[in-house]
């Protein structure tokens, strides 16, 4: 039998066939395909599985399908990729212009990481009702003009949902976000009968502290649009360390485009003479806010690869 993973952690998992959900273990110790990575399973991947004939209700995981794409992040104390999401349409980027403050370095990781997986992002600015300073507004406006969607919302008002629902609908969607943003509230307003608790923000660090603590899959549908939505919990630093240091200029799209045009075909975009990148920042082509967070997540990956 083919089934959906809802939830689930360590070797119990919730898999979606049909209308039922059947709580799944993992047939043996290793399973093909997740090799590698800190969690065997996530949300979103496709399962083969049999049930058990002497206990009503459960099964035993035999295989994972191939998976489209998978969005993970690198866990720290696992020293390995962990896999938030997987066989996603959209990865919904979640930040706030305050209550949390705006962290575009933040943003700029999570779409490097979406390029990396082929995962096309969505940056979604909630609580979009709270006054937007002009800072903001510039760093929105740069990420259109690079090639990025974004939706404007707020869970309290419901400004903004019509056209966010209208773009997902029909897909596969996966929040991610720090703390204190909204995804939980957001989920509230997306999936109608839910209760997720929400929490306040930690007013002493400005600052959400962690509601969602396991990724769930969520089917739901508002007016008449249905959609998936995969729910991750806060995340406070998004390490890269499974990322190709000699990758991460083609994985920034106004990067892209120039690195190839470099004096040298070696260019490290930091100090070398006739360096395309660094022109570009100059003349205000490349944000040099953008530029920082490409200096940032490069010498946080070392001189590895």
């Amino acid at each position: 039998m083919t089934g959906t993973v809802i939830t689930g952690t360590k070797n119990r998992f919730s898999v979606e066939c049909g209308d039922a959900l059947v709580v799944c273990g993992i047939k043996g110790k290793v399973l093909k395909g997740s090799v590698g990575f800190y969690n065997p399973l996530a949300p979103g991947d496709t399962v083969e599985f049999s049930l058990d004939d002497g206990s009503p209700g459960t099964g035993l995981i035999t295989s994972l399908v191939e998976r489209r794409n998978a969005f993970s992040r690198w866990n720290i104390k696992g020293d390995k990729p962990q896999v938030l999401a997987a066989n996603i349409d959209w990865l919904c980027c979640v930040a706030t212009p305050d209550e949390p403050p705006f962290r575009p370095r933040f943003l700029d990781r999570c779409l490097v990481l979406c390029e990396e997986a082929g995962i096309r992002p969505l940056i979604v600015l909630n609580k979009a009702d709270l006054e937007i300073s002009e800072d903001v507004e510039e760093r929105m406006a740069d990420f259109e003009r690079i090639g990025y969607l974004t939706n404007y919302v707020s869970a309290r008002t419901g400004k903004g949902i019509p056209e966010f629902v209208s773009r997902i609908a029909g897909s596969t969607v996966a929040f991610v976000g720090q703390s204190g943003v909204g995804k939980t509230s957001l989920l509230n307003l997306l999936c109608p009968g839910r209760s997720y608790r929400v929490s306040a923000l930690v007013e002493k660090y400005g600052r959400g502290s962690h509601t969602t603590t396991l990724a769930r899959l969520e089917r739901a549908s508002v007016d008449g649009r249905s959609y998936s939505i995969v729910d991750t919990p806060g995340i406070r630093n998004l390490a890269l360390t499974h990322v190709a240091r000699s990758a991460l200029a083609s994985l920034m799209p106004e990067f892209r485009e120039l690195a190839n045009q470099c004096s040298y075909s070696d260019c490290s975009h930091t100090i070398e003479p006739g360096c395309k990148i660094m022109e570009a920042v100059y003349a205000g082509y490349i944000h040099e806010d953008r530029y920082e967070s490409f200096l940032r997540i490069r010498e946080e990956l070392g001189d590895g690869y």
